[in-house]
């Protein structure tokens, strides 16, 4: 008896499910698109537009005004010059006298203006004070306006003859303060000024800070017999660490680049006393339009800004 199938008898095959083992037809006529919109793929094209912002209006620019602080001219006909515009920079007496008035403006104003931010979120914090959410409101308020429409306010309320503060200092008996024609007051102003724009910024920094650390150091440190500055000396600032880290960090970084209150204020005066590195990189790139010694000057203040950052990380960093 012969056992093979008879000739008519019809072949059978197993069905492949579309997707599965052999690929169908469908899918062989679109091999690319299957290779460009894969899991691992997407991810890299939804960040594309990122990238290719950050390297067209970031990276291109930082390279640009490195070749150009290397040039000298203007417009289309610079010529290399080497670091001649960096030698320039070490003899201009004017560069040296703004950043002599941004490091002095920074040594007085960041110490001052976190110091008051961190007074003013110990009081917010405190469970003694009434209407913290509208007291906490109001200090940070400040932040929140333009530097611009700062300076101007601060304009009219530091005016010799018809402001507020030397209508309030007539109050007690003091004379008129020549708040933006003197250098030593004009300085002062732009203190006051920062310091009145950023210490609400900062002590809700410090305020979040505190409400972080937990209540029981606390408590142990008092049952211990540690009275209030002994807990603040050692609870309160080791815990506040980074946060006082990250806002001295940002503080210097923005004192260094400080341009918008002092240009409204003074115009950089009186005699340069307010003259800062941002300004006098401003004059020489938009009004002498030259720009090979503006970007030397940009890169200098990067220079200063890297190398300072660097050591307060050092100095305040934890040490492990």
């Amino acid at each position: 008896m012969s056992l093979a199938p008879p000739e008519h008898a019809p072949a059978t095959a197993t069905a492949t499910p579309a997707g599965r083992g052999t690929p169908t037809h469908t899918d062989r006529a679109r091999p690319g698109r299957r290779r460009l919109l894969t899991r691992d793929s997407v991810p890299y094209l939804l960040i594309t537009p990122a990238v290719l912002g950050f390297a067209i209006f970031k990276a291109y620019p930082i390279v640009s005004s490195l070749w150009i602080s290397l040039t000298t001219g203007n417009g289309d006909s610079r010529h290399f010059a080497g670091i001649a515009n960096y030698r320039r920079l070490l003899d201009d007496p004017l560069f040296w006298t703004a950043l002599k008035n941004t490091a002095l403006i920074l040594v007085v104003q960041v110490p001052l203006m976190l110091g008051l931010a961190l007074l003013v979120a110990l009081a917010l914090n405190s469970t003694k004070v009434r209407l913290r959410p509208l007291w906490r409101l109001g200090v940070f308020v400040p932040s929140l306006t333009g530097l611009v429409a700062a300076g101007v306010m601060f304009s009219v309320i530091l005016n010799r003859d018809a402001g507020l503060l030397n209508w309030v200092l007539s109050l007690f008996g003091v004379d008129r303060v020549n708040w933006l024609g003197s250098p030593f007051w004009a300085r002062v102003g732009v203190v006051l000024v920062i310091t009145w724009h950023y210490t609400g910024y900062n002590a809700v920094m410090y305020l979040a800070g505190l409400q972080g650390i937990p209540r029981e150091l606390y408590e142990a440190a008092m049952v211990d017999g540690a009275g209030p500055v002994r807990r603040f000396v050692s609870i309160t600032l080791p815990q506040l660490r980074p946060i006082l880290l990250l806002t001295v960090v940002l503080s210097t970084i923005g004192t260094l680049q400080l341009f918008d209150e002092p240009y409204v204020l003074t115009g950089g005066g009186p005699d340069n006393a307010t003259l800062t590195v941002t300004m006098y990189l401003y004059n020489n790139g938009f009004k002498y339009f030259d720009f090979g010694y503006a970007s030397a000057i940009a890169y200098a203040l990067a220079l200063i800004v890297s190398v300072l950052g660097i050591l307060q990380v050092r100095l305040m960093g934890e040490r492990r």
